[in-house]
């Protein structure tokens, strides 16, 4: 079935749907994102993955199929995550535009029309904002302060990057590596690729009729981790000497001035310094700047072969000269 897939012709929309135990929502979603498309003229294709539900996902989803093969699947054999499921679904998505949505119905199909006008617009990447969330006090703060905070640190101007509408142009999803916990940080991995035209919308957002909410306090510890991961590999990952050498200085800098402030108050004006704690935490600053230069060297070394084998830089253009 995939093989045929991929060898039609290519479609103007592909919408990517990761579904873990949300049977009861499936056919309800599926008819809204088949009217919402068709109303809009879109030749489209619908990609379910069941990110290994264990309810009867896979049976709705089959079903679905069975009554429109625009509908397709793909299914997991335990859960792996959103992210796992969202890289699956980019690499067979056909569509110029690429729609991504929860499976929960509080995102609201009939938005991916606005989506792709603004699109159409120019932009590499629009992400929906839900404004207006119908969801619990309990969600509602901790995501306000996550998004403020992932904000400031990546400088994507997002006002929710949790939210699982968004709408991208197909080479973005075919740049990004999405993985682990990082389809949060969408905006951010596609802005490192140069794909930096980003937009927000405010989209509809709907209380959850199915099922339950995957929600918990660890996703929140885990997206900070992931913040801190995706702001490094981003912005360091190939010269490491800048971020490790920069803070090495500045300790190494630190340490050996209060070394020579102490070692003047002793040979100069005879005071003891043996019992004082600035004496310890100079030489310690010293010895943690030569630790962390040592580490941007050693991983200077680390990373030059591969970036010597093969380099990052996408072309997003050629002129070829004349023969």
């Amino acid at each position: 079935m995939l093989d045929s897939f991929d060898q039609q012709d290519s479609l103007d929309v592909s919408v990517v749907v990761p579904v873990y135990d949300e049977a009861d929502s499936l056919p309800e979603l599926a008819r809204e994102i088949r009217s919402a498309c068709e109303g809009g003229g879109y030749r489209f294709e619908v990609w379910f993955v069941d990110d290994g539900s264990r309810d009867a996902s896979w049976e709705a989803i089959a079903r679905l199929h069975k009554e429109d093969a625009r509908m397709a699947g793909l299914r997991l054999r335990r859960n792996y995550g959103k992210s796992a499921a969202l890289a699956l679904g980019f690499e067979q998505a056909r569509g110029e535009y690429v729609v991504t949505m929860d499976a929960d119905l509080q995102d609201k199909p009939a938005e991916i029309p606005r989506l792709i006008a603004r699109l159409e617009e120019g932009f590499d990447l629009v992400s929906g904002w839900k404004k207006t969330r119908r969801d619990p006090l309990s969600k509602r703060l901790p995501s306000k302060f996550f998004n403020r905070v992932t904000r400031i640190i990546s400088g994507v101007p997002l006002h929710d990057f949790n939210c699982g509408l968004k709408a991208y142009r197909q080479d973005v999803v075919k740049s990004v590596r999405v993985y682990g916990e990082l389809h949060r940080y969408i905006p951010l991995l596609a802005k490192w690729e140069g794909y930096d035209r980003i937009s927000e919308l405010p989209v509809e957002h709907r209380a959850r009729r199915y099922g339950r909410s995957k929600f918990g306090l660890d996703r929140f510890v885990k997206g900070f981790l992931d913040l801190i991961s995706v702001t490094f590999l981003t912005r360091f990952a190939a010269r490491p000497m800048h971020f490790f050498g920069a803070f090495g200085t500045l300790a190494f800098v630190v340490g050996l001035a209060l070394s020579l402030w102490l070692s003047i108050e002793k040979i100069v004006f005879g005071n003891p310094i043996g019992d004082r704690p600035l004496l310890l935490f100079g030489a310690l600053m010293i010895v943690v700047g030569v630790q962390m230069f040592t580490t941007g060297l050693l991983g200077e070394m680390i990373i030059r072969p591969r970036m010597e084998r093969t380099h990052s830089y996408r072309v997003m253009a050629t002129l070829p000269p004349a023969d």
